[in-house]
């Protein structure tokens, strides 16, 4: 990877001068291929039967007459649901950033704080896909330095991680250059993702839209590995427990691990704790939880051994374990085929009969596990005054973990209108779910 990039420093680069001409002395080559490809998710939406949404909280899909358009429209910045952890998804692709002079990267940055404004009362994740930063599309160093210092507290304060993928010599210089200005703490968040493999511990991978060329670069990087470094990077996967609980379709659950509506005990069990000790806390689901205790209770779930929440008095732990829980089904739990109804529902009049007829459709134990959980949040949202969870905070929270597309640049397409379908579970509760 060095070999891709070309530092050349000059004698003057600690003179006063240094911080508004640095990037240009860390020169880089060049790619191999000078066009800007169509994005992947235009390509995909073209072929797509269904509707880009018009402005429903979606900032890759604004209308043509928002001041960001230009912007989004590159889709460099894009939000992809949650990571292992319970926290919001934040990515950043260099690839799709177009050339110095076709892009205003003061409104880049406004965008970037425009996106990040929504999120961080949050924690939140950064995942910075640094593949495709060239010397034609690089910003300034001053740029660099000004985006540092413009992002203040409020967004230093609940981002968990930095994931820089496929760093080079370029990144981990500029990295050495920042040091006397990066905060000790945000220092700590900073991490190296060398293959795409790694960031399977991180987040799932199939939510996220990976530029191809990335996907390629990472390619082509690991057939350069020997075969026993490969072997090591993807290691065979363990046959599941018969206790597993993560990862298994809910009508096996059902069979062998669910009560008798079918609500899975994961499920029923962070629900009862979080109806005792969670209703009154502040940014309920909006906090993460400790790594390796995540780790450690679904182990335990999946091995069949007893969970205590009550011994732990960790509310946002549980918090974490249900949505993650809701993420790792095969299927989501409002399933792959009312997908296309629920993104087009907001089209739609009498919108109350039209979901309750909706989800009637579900399967047995999916329509019980929704009932249940939205019947909860409800419960959450009543107290919203004291745990600052509107119905808008849940949708956003909840609205990834209950819908997902089988093609992930689908689900990024979408997410506005399914959060808003969440809200309407949640503001009309009620009268969808009556018999």
């Amino acid at each position: 990877m060095s070999s891709e990039i070309l530092v050349d420093f000059q004698d003057d680069l600690a003179g006063d001068d240094a911080p508004s001409n640095a990037l240009d002395q860390l020169k880089l080559s060049p790619m191999e291929e000078k066009q800007w490809p169509p994005d992947d998710l235009a390509n995909m939406s073209k072929s797509s039967s269904i509707r880009p949404p018009h402005r429903t909280g979606n900032n890759a899909h604004l209308s043509w007459d928002d001041p960001f358009y230009d912007i989004a429209r590159q889709q460099i910045v894009e939000v992809a649901g949650d990571d292992n952890f319970g926290r919001k998804v934040i990515v950043f692709s260099a690839c799709r950033m177009p050339p110095q002079h076709q892009l205003d990267h003061h409104k880049l940055l406004m965008y970037l704080k425009h996106t990040l404004d929504q999120y961080v009362e949050s924690d939140y994740t950064l995942i910075y896909f640094h593949h495709g930063l060239t010397s034609e599309n690089k910003p300034s160093l001053s740029w660099v330095r000004d985006a540092y210092r413009e992002f203040d507290r409020k967004y230093k304060k609940n981002i968990k991680a930095l994931y820089i993928v496929h760093p080079t010599m370029f990144i981990r210089t500029l990295l050495i250059l920042f040091k006397p200005i990066i905060s000790f703490k945000f220092g700590r968040k900073l991490n190296y993702i060398n293959y795409l493999s790694e960031l399977e511990e991180i987040v799932k991978c199939e939510q996220l839209v990976i530029p191809s060329r990335v996907r390629e670069y990472d390619e082509k990087i690991r057939q350069a590995l020997k075969p026993s470094a490969q072997a090591a990077m993807s290691p065979p996967r363990s046959p599941p427990l018969p206790t597993q609980q993560f990862g298994v379709p809910l009508s096996e659950l059902r069979l062998r691990a669910a009560d008798a509506d079918g609500v899975p005990f994961v499920v029923r069990d962070t629900v009862n704790f979080l109806l005792e000790q969670g209703l009154q806390t502040e940014g309920i689901f909006r906090r993460s939880a400790n790594v390796s205790l995540v780790r450690s209770i679904q182990e335990k779930y999946n091995s069949g051994q007893e969970v205590n929440f009550y011994q732990l008095e960790d509310v946002h732990l549980a918090a974490v374990i249900l949505k993650k829980f809701l993420r790792e089904l095969p299927e989501p739990l409002l399933t792959y085929q009312l997908y296309n109804d629920v993104v087009n529902i907001h089209s739609t009049s009498r919108r109350v009969e039209r979901i309750r007829n909706m989800l009637h459709t579900l399967p047995e134990e999916n329509y019980a596990s929704l009932k249940f959980l939205i019947q909860f949040l409800s419960q959450v949202l009543a107290q919203s005054e004291v745990n600052k969870m509107n119905s808008a905070n849940l949708a956003v929270v909840f609205g990834p973990n209950l819908l997902w597309g089988q093609d992930a640049a689908m689900t990024l397409s979408a997410i506005g209108p399914i959060n808003n379908f969440t809200r309407l579970l949640l503001d009309q509760h009620q009268e969808i779910f009556s018999s």
